[in-house]
């Protein structure tokens, strides 16, 4: 008698059906295949709940997606030393790798809850609808969520569990009785396969609707933008002086490009705001005139240009986080005080501006510092151009002499006066200081940490800043010896970077090269090293090269 014959007395007292119900593997499949079709299920489900949600989150908004819910929530609960690590890590690419290890957590939940479905298919649907409602309680965590941020996520849970149902029934179905044993696993392997593959295909299409339909949703936004015409600037920035570029290979250019300025934010989504609809408004504490200001509106006031390098608190010693822009803009100061507002110094009660972001961003700067003169601007424009989406289109802040995660709120949407008494900002509810003015940093871009430039002269370059202060001097020194002065590039205002070379007689063999600068006041550069919380890195920059002899 076959053993995994029908007839077998043995086989017809074991119960058959979907495996959820306690069944063994069915007659003519084989059982080490089983678990296989359970997990390629799970993920197929997994994929389908997915792109179901990215259907619906069309419809709401794209923050509401799961992966960027979940994406958001993870960054906000992420401890800071573990932030700082992945953005040392991974540098700008820290959202891709974020959202692409968020999938990779999905996949194997998914494949292990295809494996319980089929022990136990209940199970596994409960653990699909957990999934749903983690992505759901991310989502309505999330700053300016509403409860329809909540139905991407459950949606795609549902149709997860539908789907998942589906294919391990399918994977479990018995063989008809009578049907020859012979190729019976083949013809259920091709059914099952069949089946996953028209799920694989109909999400695929629903995804890239939903993607094309998010798309839509901004168009306005990207109509918006690819009209806007910047305006004439009614104090135009001087021309940046010859000198300042000293054209040496290798050398970070005076003007950061923009699609080569750095981007650090919390958005795993870049916002898309249209600037037909954009709204700004102004109140607070010592606010006498409240504002609410459309972009027609705030451009109706006189604008300036500034060149102006940014710098991120995050930024190591020698790191890419800084960049220089000429940034076109209409003067905070001049647009708070229109709103009543006095500096604290002039008997102001509020010392910090909090600026929210669309996305829900609050970033707190001192209201001494906005109004005691330098070039504090709302910016609309970036190195001749509006404001790419990724650096805050349509309105952005830009305060020299700040660390970014003070000053440089973008997709700006509120400014709020009150105190640093009152109100902790995003960032110093995370341990980072509540005023952080940028330190004087120095870094050597060429030669490049690991460069083996032939013995003679080589050109030692690089870039130097204290925002506000300005650069009076930038020393190198090799192998620990004396500090020898460098030429400094043409200064462009106290708010830019300098570049500055320094030429060396490089003998064959391993050196190290180090910087150090002195700031407009003549204050040198620490040479003690700190890590970038809470305010901001200090050291001196160095590198080590390989001289070759020549020839």
């Amino acid at each position: 008698m076959n053993p995994a014959d029908p007839a077998n007395p043995a086989d017809a007292a074991r119960p058959t059906g979907p495996a959820g119900r306690g069944a063994r593997p069915t007659p003519g499949r084989r059982p080490g295949r089983l678990p296989l079709l359970g997990a390629l299920g799970g993920v197929v489900a997994a994929f389908a709940g997915l792109a179901a949600a990215e259907l619906a989150a069309a419809a709401v908004r794209p923050e509401a997606a799961p992966v960027t819910a979940v994406g958001g929530a993870v960054v906000d609960l992420t401890p800071q030393a573990v932030r700082e690590w992945a953005i040392r890590l991974f540098g700008t690419a820290d959202k891709t790798v974020l959202a692409i290890g968020i999938v990779l957590v999905l996949a194997a939940v998914a494949a292990g809850a295809g494996l319980l479905a089929l022990r136990h298919l209940p199970a596994a649907i409960a653990v699909t609808g957990g999934v749903g409602l983690l992505g759901a309680v991310a989502a309505l965590s999330r700053p300016e969520s509403s409860w329809k941020d909540a139905l991407p996520s459950l949606v795609g849970a549902l149709v997860s569990a539908a789907v998942l149902y589906l294919l391990v029934t399918a994977a479990t179905r018995p063989r008809p009785a009578g049907a020859p044993p012979a190729g019976t696993w083949a013809m259920d392997r091709r059914g099952f396969g069949r089946l996953a593959a028209a799920v694989v295909a109909l999400s695929a299409g629903a995804l890239y609707a939903g993607r094309r339909l998010g798309a839509y949703g901004s168009a306005g936004a990207t109509a918006s933008r690819a009209d806007f015409v910047l305006p004439r600037p009614s104090v135009p920035a001087p021309p940046v002086p010859a000198g300042a570029e000293l054209h040496v290979p290798g050398l970070s250019p005076f003007l950061t490009p923009n699609r080569d300025f750095y981007r650090v934010d919390t958005a795993l989504v870049v916002p898309r705001v249209d600037a037909d609809t954009w709204r700004l408004t102004v109140h607070g504490e010592g606010v006498t005139r409240p504002l609410t200001l459309d972009l027609r509106e705030l451009l109706s006031r006189p604008l300036v240009e500034h060149d102006i390098t940014l710098t991120c608190v995050s930024n190591e010693v020698g790191g890419p986080y800084a960049g220089n822009a000429r940034w076109l803009g209409v003067r905070l100061a001049d647009l708070l005080r229109e709103a009543g507002v006095r500096p604290p110094s002039q008997g102001g009660p509020a010392d910090q501006l909090v600026a929210r972001s669309v996305d829900g961003m609050t970033i707190g700067t001192p209201v001494e510092a906005v109004m005691d003169g330098r070039a504090a601007l709302l910016a609309v424009g970036m190195n001749g151009e509006p404001l790419p989406f990724a650096h805050g289109f349509p309105v952005r802040m830009v305060v020299p002499g700040l660390y970014g995660y003070v000053s440089a709120c973008k997709w700006l949407s509120e400014l709020r006066l009150t105190t640093f008494a009152a109100y902790d900002a995003y960032w110093v509810r995370r341990s980072w200081a509540q005023q952080a003015p940028v330190k004087t940093q120095s870094r050597i871009d060429t030669p490049r940490a690991g460069a083996e430039p032939r013995a003679g002269r080589v050109a030692v370059a690089g870039v130097a800043w204290a925002q506000h202060r300005g650069i009076e001097r930038v020393e190198v020194r090799v192998d620990g010896g004396p500090w020898q002065q460098a030429r400094l590039a043409a200064a462009d205002g106290v708010d830019t970077w300098r570049q500055w070379v320094w030429p060396w007689e490089a003998a064959p063999g391993r050196h190290t090269l180090e910087v150090r600068a002195t700031d407009g006041t003549g204050a040198v550069q620490t040479g003690v090293r700190a890590g970038t919380v809470p305010d901001g890195a200090t050291g001196w920059h160095a590198v080590e090269v390989s001289v070759r002899a020549p020839g």
